[in-house]
């Protein structure tokens, strides 16, 4: 094979195309009565056909470096059949190569994600209708809470536990636990960053537990699920106000459809009775959830997985340590009236916090695995599983005023799942759509135009256009 820099070195060299004479005599078209063609050798050493026209286009394309040439590879060849493989570079394998991997994690990614929802709308559904059959026997929503909340410990031995079966982890658990204990400092976890990282969330996850069961003793929970959802509401506007985060027309707009679900709610019994107190114990709950987050993205916000784990587990710790004195007053105060140890409802009772546990382990783990917005969707799904079940078993009719309630509230959750750059990217693809269709209408003018014309003249007549 010739090198690139002999091909450009006889380019340049050679002023002209310099075709060697044939030497064979007979014309083209003719043949011999043996019916082969007579071969003759010229100085290049290439073999040429009777016709001449190997030669010719070797020679040409040999000179002009055509497409990588090959001594020999001319039409002629090509003609006779002989295959040629044309040199694919590694580059476009790893290309491709890549590109397939690439579009098989997204596609994992993708229904992992949906599997993920699933679980994540099951495990809530389930976590508000065990809270439901509990109240039937234990009325005692704080120490639900409490006894709920302990289970956070075990969140950073779970993930210990996964990182060592998928990773095969070297370190010890206490060396991780020290290592994630960054997150609270250079020099790890103190007791006064314990207690000041870990008390405003500690008592915030308590307060949004406590006032999510409290509203689950006076509404459905199709309701109270349905009025939790306005935390992401809540969540904008404070991420607005505190982190300045970008202003979004369309967000505002989900947030005001929030407010207007919740006193449709507030409004379906009238202002009054245990469904006023319900609505606002629900607002409560969503609001403290959405103060959580906020404060959670403001200090924590480059946290991975890891250290949430961690900072779980110490939450979990905080709470068995400090709130556990709470639950001890109200039970003197007879607030609360929890019996003897043997009649609790051990089994709603932990039933309770492993789902409870479950579903925040999905959520957390989610958003480091698959797509966050397919974590908010997996909650908002938890509303009409609630309905079913209460319409199913529990028989419970809901009000027209009720349903336009939980509808709009649903609707402004998804308006507030749009990305930042929805109304550029909606405008570049309006904008596609309207440049495909310009140029199918140019298209069928010019084919319609042609056809007139080839119609013209087979007619006999001509068509001049106007000056």
């Amino acid at each position: 094979m010739l090198s690139t820099e002999s091909v450009l070195e006889s380019a340049a060299d050679q002023s002209c195309i310099r075709l060697e004479p044939l030497v064979n005599t007979h014309l083209s078209g003719k043949t011999t009565t043996t019916g082969a063609s007579c071969d003759v050798f010229t100085d290049g050493s290439t073999k040429v056909t009777a016709n001449g026209v190997h030669d010719i286009e070797d020679r040409i394309l040999r000179i002009t470096g055509y497409y990588g040439y090959n001594p020999g590879y001319s039409s002629h060849r090509r003609e006779d059949g002989s295959e040629s493989h044309a040199e694919t570079p590694g580059s476009e394998t790893s290309e491709e190569s890549r590109s397939y991997q690439t579009c098989t994690h997204t596609a994992l990614k993708v229904l992992g994600g949906l599997l993920l929802v699933l679980c994540v709308s099951s495990s809530w559904v389930g976590t508000t209708q065990v809270v439901k059959l509990t109240f039937q026997s234990f009325s005692c929503p704080f120490f639900i809470s409490w006894f709920s909340s302990n289970w956070n410990i075990l969140f950073f031995p779970i993930y210990y536990s996964g990182l060592v079966v998928t990773t095969r982890e070297k370190q010890t658990p206490i060396q991780k636990f020290r290592e994630c204990s960054k997150l609270f400092g250079e020099d790890g976890m103190t007791l006064k960053l314990f207690v000041k990282r870990t008390a405003p969330f500690s008592i915030l996850w308590t307060l949004t537990n406590y006032l999510y069961l409290m509203a689950l003793k006076k509404l459905t929970a199709t309701d109270v699920s349905a009025l939790y959802c306005c935390h992401k509401a809540f969540v904008f506007l404070l991420s607005w106000i505190v982190l300045k985060d970008r202003f979004m027309g369309v967000r505002i707009v989900a947030a005001i459809m929030a407010i207007t679900g919740i006193v449709m709610m507030a409004y379906a019994d009238g202002f009054h009775g245990d469904s006023f107190v319900g609505v606002a114990l629900a607002v409560g709950s969503a609001s403290t959830s959405a103060l959580y987050k906020v404060l959670f993205k403001m200090f924590l916000g480059s946290a991975n997985l890891g250290e949430v784990a961690h900072f779980l587990s110490t939450m979990g710790f905080f709470n068995l340590i400090f709130i556990s004195c709470v639950p001890l007053i109200l039970y003197f105060t007879k607030v609360e009236h929890l019996g003897s140890l043997s009649s609790l409802p051990w089994g709603y009772l932990c039933g309770l916090a492993g789902l409870w546990l479950v579903f925040n382990i999905l959520v957390h783990v989610g958003v480091v695995l698959t797509y966050p917005i397919l974590i908010s969707i997996g909650t908002l799904l938890s509303v009409p599983g609630n309905a079913a079940v209460d319409v199913l078993k529990h028989e419970v009719i809901f009000s027209v005023v009720r349903l336009a309630a939980t509808c709009i509230i649903c609707l402004g959750f998804l308006l507030l799942l749009l990305p930042e750059e929805w109304d550029s990217v909606t405008l570049r693809f309006l904008a596609t759509i309207a440049d495909k269709k310009t140029e199918e209408h140019g298209e069928e003018l010019t084919d319609s135009s042609i056809h007139t014309r080839s119609r013209s003249r087979a007619n006999g007549t001509v068509s001049i256009p106007l000056a």
